[in-house]
């Protein structure tokens, strides 16, 4: 089970983008990284085509490194670290690790 996937809300804590919160719009578990939307933006010369007429110039957002960032809880509001806990019908969760919550994200 993945700590960090699709849809999730992160706060970035390191980089150029730290203290910035966005959502999780693609994973790359094999290279450990994420794409977080309005995060890590790169400008990107697009050529005239029939999706994109005039062509120009577009910010795309970049993949950033997994361990760049920390799940926001829903419960609490605050990034956290992620934990991993089995059930009684041994179906995996993930719950946030502050001492005061421990919510199932």
């Amino acid at each position: 089970m993945r700590k960090v996937v699709k849809n999730d809300t992160v706060k970035v804590i390191s980089g150029n983008y730290r203290g910035k919160t966005g959502k999780v719009l693609k994973v790359f578990p094999k290279k450990n990284r994420i794409i977080v939307e309005g995060v890590n933006l790169r400008k990107h010369h697009e050529r005239p085509s029939q999706a994109l007429p005039q062509g120009g110039i577009i910010e795309k957002e970049a993949p950033i490194h997994i361990s760049n960032v920390k799940v926001v809880c829903p419960k609490c509001g605050r990034p956290t670290r992620v934990g991993i806990r089995i059930l009684e019908d041994n179906s995996k969760v993930r719950y946030c690790k502050h001492q005061d919550c421990g919510e199932i994200i």
